[in-house]
């Protein structure tokens, strides 16, 4: 069943009086409240987003930031897999995005990532920049950066993607 269909799943922006679900919700889903992404770390209880719920309980969740003109997603999370869930959550985003006057939306991936690699181009999103070997220089800022991720692959490498907004 796609739950982008089910009328029971609620889109919200993250708002003091969901932030501390949320930050538990990213604490338990990344381990951590920061992100390391280009050598920038980044305080994820902080930042602006969406959450989906079903039945009040947080099923997806995408943060982002925007700054000069350019919206960049920093997270996003999914509990039901194949479900519509983060289609959803990112069309929101790009709305948000295009309601702030936004020229782009963009986000990291490390290489690992097959399934998010495979999400971001199949919802328009084009691979514009491979940081080679970034991830080591993350290590040094965050060290329980794992060094093998999705499918035992080694985790080396952040690539950038984006989807130019329209005006």
């Amino acid at each position: 069943m796609d739950l982008s269909q089910n009328k029971t799943i609620k889109i919200e922006k993250i708002s003091s009086q969901n932030r501390e679900e949320v930050n538990e919700f990213i604490i338990s889903h990344w381990f951590s409240k920061d992100m390391v992404v280009r050598g920038e770390v980044v305080n994820m209880t902080i930042l602006d987003g969406l959450v989906a719920c079903n039945n009040e309980s947080i099923i997806g969740l995408v943060t982002y930031r925007i700054i000069n003109g350019e919206c960049e997603i920093m997270s996003l999370d999914s509990l039901k897999e194949n479900k519509g869930i983060g289609t959803m959550l990112i069309n929101k985003a790009v709305n948000i995005a295009r309601q702030n006057k936004c020229i782009k939306i963009k986000l990291i991936t490390t290489n690992d990532n097959i399934n998010a690699i495979r999400f971001y181009q199949k919802r328009g999103f084009d691979m514009v920049h491979l940081y080679y070997d970034s991830v080591a220089a993350s290590r040094k800022l965050k060290p329980s950066i794992p060094m093998l991720g999705d499918f035992d692959i080694p985790i080396k490498h952040e690539i950038e993607f984006e989807m130019k907004l329209d005006k």
